[in-house]
């Protein structure tokens, strides 16, 4: 077990919840207005998704409170961007997919950010960006197992 004050420890979680904190504020500002990044990780993640997402399930993979994802679906339907429907299997359950207009408004954010990430890679350079994957990966992994 590290000791309450490991320099390393501290150091390594600084750095990341600093490049979190400017990562984020940068991306939201580059955001299309009315979106949030939170709206964007949804689109993203239905964007990509083979089925339809429960919203426990969305809750879940987000790691956030049925409540949390609850209000960012409500928003993103109201917007037009996914479309919820019951589950007919089970009526007290709803189904949530990405809606044309949701790919459009999912594309329209990637392509205001993609110019942030690609800029951060190149200047640290792809090879060092490669080599520390594994590293931040493995890390991300040993969090989400223990919470």
């Amino acid at each position: 077990m590290a000791a309450p004050e490991d320099p390393l420890s501290v150091a390594l979680f600084s750095e990341m919840f600093m490049a979190d904190h400017l990562a984020r504020n940068r991306l939201s500002r580059a955001l299309p207005k009315g979106m949030e990044l939170s709206h964007f990780s949804v689109l993203n993640h239905l964007a990509s998704a083979t089925e339809e997402k429960t919203p426990a399930q969305l809750a879940r993979v987000f790691h956030v409170t049925r409540g949390a994802m609850t209000n960012t679906l409500n928003r993103l339907e109201w917007a037009g961007y996914i479309h919820v429907r019951p589950d007919w299997d089970d009526a007290r359950r709803k189904m949530v997919s990405i809606s044309p207009a949701g790919r459009r408004a999912r594309e329209a954010a990637l392509s205001a950010i993609a110019p942030i990430l690609s800029d951060t890679v190149r200047e640290i350079g792809a090879d060092r960006v490669r080599a520390a994957l594994p590293v931040i990966r493995e890390m991300r992994l040993r969090l989400e197992n223990e919470g």
